[in-house]
C-alpha cells in the first residue's frame, strides 16, 4: 500500500507559485532490502530510486512510453504508472496508467489528484482525507518559505489517524488487511513489521528548479529516520 498525491500546473499565475508538487509514501514490509534514491552510476542526469528507470533514460515522450507499456500490461499484476515530460520550453505534460483500468493511458488535464492501491483518483477515505490535508498545506505555498512548505507536507504524509468504516478498503484486501485494517486505513501505516517506509517530497517551480526531499526509515526502526535533499534545474 502507498499513496501519492500530486498537483501540476503547467502556467502558474504567480512568479512565487510551484508549477509541480507532489507528496508521497511508500510502504513496504521493514525488512525489504531497499537503497535511498540518488543520481546512479555515473549518470548524473537521473534522479531515482531502481524502479521504472528505464523510463528515465528511454529517448520516449512519457505518453508513448505509457502506450507501450499498456500495450503488456495484461501480463503483470496491478500497478500504477504516472509519468511526466516536465520542459520550461515545450510545456508541461503528466500522464497515467493503470492496468486494472482503461486500456490505454491518459493525458491528466492540471490540477490535484490522489493515488492509493486502487485506480487514479479511487475515493477510498484515507485517500480523500489525505488529499484534502494536501490541499490544504499547498494553499498556502506561495506565503510559506520552503522548508516550512516541505515540513507541513510531511506532516500531511505522517498522519496516522484511521480513516474507518471503508468498506471499499476492507473487501480488497480481505483477510489480509482486517488484522490490521485500523493501521493501514491511515495514510501512513505504522504496522508491526509493515508500514510507510519512505516519504517523498517533489517541488518544480516556475523556473524548472527542482527541489528533491526523501525522508527514510532507517534499519527497521519506525522510530530513526533520515532526510536527504537533492536541488538542480530541470533539463529542457
Amino acid at each position: 500500500m502507498c499513496i501519492i498525491f500530486f498537483k501540476f500546473d503547467p502556467h502558474p499565475v504567480s512568479k512565487n507559485a510551484y508549477r509541480f508538487i507532489l507528496a508521497a509514501n511508500r510502504d513496504e514490509f521493514y525488512h525489504r532490502p531497499a537503497k535511498l534514491a540518488d543520481f546512479w552510476g555515473s549518470n548524473n542526469e537521473v534522479l531515482s530510486g531502481k524502479l521504472v528507470s528505464h523510463f528515465l533514460t528511454a529517448d520516449m515522450d512519457s505518453l508513448s512510453y505509457l502506450k507501450k507499456v499498456s500495450a503488456e500490461g495484461h501480463l503483470y499484476n496491478g500497478f500504477n504508472l504516472i509519468a511526466a515530460d516536465l520542459s520550461t520550453t515545450k510545456g508541461d505534460v503528466v500522464c497515467y496508467y493503470g492496468n486494472r483500468g482503461d486500456p490505454e493511458p491518459i493525458v491528466l488535464t492540471p490540477g490535484t489528484y490522489g493515488l492509493s492501491n486502487a485506480l487514479l483518483e479511487t475515493p477510498w477515505r484515507k485517500l480523500c482525507f489525505g488529499k484534502q490535508l494536501f490541499m490544504d498545506v499547498v494553499e498556502q505555498s506561495q506565503t510559506l518559505p520552503k522548508d516550512a512548505f516541505v515540513a507541513q507536507l510531511l506532516d500531511v504524509l505522517s498522519n496516522e489517524e484511521a480513516q474507518l468504516p471503508d468498506p471499499a478498503i476492507e473487501d480488497q484486501g480481505q483477510e489480509y488487511v482486517r488484522p490490521i485494517l485500523n493501521k493501514y486505513a491511515a495514510v501512513c501505516v505504522r504496522g508491526s513489521n509493515y508500514g510507510t517506509r519512505t516519504n517523498t517530497i517533489i517541488l518544480v517551480d516556475a523556473d524548472g528548479q527542482v527541489t528533491f526531499t526523501e525522508r527514510s526509515m532507517l534499519d527497521k526502526d519506525p522510530s530513526c529516520w533520515e532526510t536527504t535533499t537533492h536541488e538542480f534545474m530541470l533539463q529542457s
